[in-house]
């Protein structure tokens, strides 16, 4: 059995060299990198409050603990 995975290890790590990708250099001038940047920063950021995403309550805290809370207190 030893025999066997070692094969089959052999075997993926060879498909695994074939299937590598290398990156391309990035061929933009700085000038154009900038713009970029700034571009995808001014449609990323909609708001500067950090707490925007958190000032709702979630669902779980509406309303369910006043009335678990009760029908412990008749039992």
């Amino acid at each position: 059995m030893n025999k066997r995975l070692l094969k089959r290890h052999k075997r993926q790590v060879s498909r695994a060299k074939e299937r590598v990708k290398l990156s391309e250099p990035d061929l933009r001038t700085p000038e154009e990198i900038t713009a970029a940047r700034e571009a995808g920063r001014a449609a990323g950021a909609r708001s500067n409050d950090p707490q925007a995403h958190y000032s709702t309550p979630s669902v779980r805290n509406r309303g369910g603990p006043s009335t678990a809370s009760t029908a412990k207190a008749d039992g």
